[in-house]
């Protein structure tokens, strides 16, 4: 053996980070260094560091304007990268008897900017002026943020669509991660701008359906349209929650369920 006073330790890692700081793995980047998580802004040797990646995200949201209102749909799932982690998670919001809001992207973005919204809300009730946040005054300032935070490269990974009732009349808008905004009597967002507005837009798009489109019939093309979603996106889920907003007010349901049918798949070679 040997004696004690020969024996010297090593470093644990001597080719390792110092405490505080992170290792840049052989094959990467320099600045890669910082990316730590989506949000993270890390000062260092290199400057600030900022990630592109959301984390966990969710996915299509979609908007219907029919004859006296608004109506907007999202499924529950907030996913961890490709992991389907969270279940039960509303995406669609009542923001006040006037205005509805649903969310795709980055939930963490979401929950931040929700803050803000619920205190312009506080606001607005401390005031006691009888004015209300209306729709389009949500979609115009969402607009300003959402561009404002894209020009300082920091930018709030969301789709947003807003809908409400303003002056007697239904609104919809969306707005994205750029700050670029539309309003339009369908709206979707994510895998939703491929399967849901094509199915919208044979009611939006013809004059005589969409007359006839009240209450009852949308919230049945919001099903459907659903339906397909859960069947073709793999980032989606069967439970879904919407938001309805007319002259009456907001009803909320986050107990919504996508009806099923499997037996196509009994035709599948090797079912």
């Amino acid at each position: 053996m040997y004696p004690m006073s020969s024996v010297t330790a090593g470093p644990f890692w001597g080719n390792g980070p110092s405490p505080g700081a992170f290792y840049n793995f052989p094959g990467s980047s320099a600045s890669a260094g910082g990316a730590v998580s989506a949000r993270s802004e890390t000062p260092g040797e290199f400057g600030t560091q900022r990630s592109y990646t959301p984390v966990t995200t969710g996915t299509s949201v979609v908007g219907l304007k029919f004859a006296n209102g608004v109506i907007i749909t999202a499924d529950k799932l907030v996913s961890y990268g490709s992991l389907a982690r969270f279940h039960d998670v509303d995406r669609v919001y009542k923001v006040n008897d006037k205005t509805i809001i649903g969310i795709g992207g980055d939930f963490a973005d979401f929950q931040f900017i929700k803050r803000h919204i619920d205190q312009k809300v506080v606001d607005d009730m401390c005031l006691a002026d009888k004015n209300e946040l209306k729709p389009k005054s949500l979609y115009n300032w969402l607009t300003r943020v959402m561009y404002n935070r894209r020009s300082e490269f920091k930018p709030l990974y969301l789709d947003i669509v807003v809908g409400g009732m303003q002056d007697g009349e239904p609104f919809l808008g969306h707005v994205n991660l750029r700050g670029r905004a539309y309003t339009s009597n369908v709206v979707a967002t994510g895998y939703g701008t491929h399967l849901a507005l094509p199915l919208l837009r044979e009611y939006s798009e013809n004059p005589t359906a969409y007359a006839g489109l009240d209450k009852q019939k949308a919230t049945e093309l919001a099903k459907s349209v659903m339906e397909v979603l859960w069947y073709r996106d793999c980032r989606s889920d069967p439970k879904y929650s919407q938001a309805i907003c007319t002259a009456e007010g907001v009803q909320v349901d986050g107990h919504c369920f996508v009806k099923q049918n499997w037996n196509l798949a009994t035709m599948i070679k090797g079912y």
